[in-house]
């Protein structure tokens, strides 16, 4: 990587972006802190029926999944400090070029330029599909 902050990215908008990440990440841990984890795993009493079990079971699912989301954008919210610690915010970690300040202003924690990102979506994709062995 060659190290080089994005030179669009000048350093009060370094700056806003640095608050706005510290923002998110402590929103994140918040919401992951409160009584939400306690109410789901605590809840006195069985199901009474098969409805409340269902019902009990599609919120826990909920509240995993969410979960997942959250430590997964946490992590990258913590990558980007990083990385204008290190001097490499807005720079594409693919390509090197600069990530535009619009991409960065709707996702300030983006790795990638669009075109980048778009490539590693269509890469994430396909690696989705299954192949059966007899559609072969």
């Amino acid at each position: 990587m060659s190290g080089v902050m994005n030179q669009k990215t000048g350093k009060g908008a370094v700056t806003r972006f640095r608050k706005i990440l510290e923002e998110k990440g402590t929103d994140i841990r918040t919401r992951m802190s409160t009584g939400s984890f306690a109410e789901i795993v605590h809840r006195r009493g069985e199901p009474s029926d098969e409805g409340d079990l269902s019902q009990q079971s599609h919120e826990e699912w909920l509240f995993v999944n969410r979960n997942q989301l959250e430590i997964t954008v946490l992590k990258q919210v913590d990558a980007a400090l990083r990385r204008i610690e290190r001097g490499t915010f807005g720079v594409c970690l693919e390509c090197e070029e600069p990530i535009s300040n619009k991409r960065l202003e709707a996702v300030p924690w983006a790795r990638y330029c669009i075109p980048c990102q778009e490539r590693h979506n269509a890469l994430s994709d396909a690696s989705d599909i299954v192949i059966e062995e007899e559609d072969l």
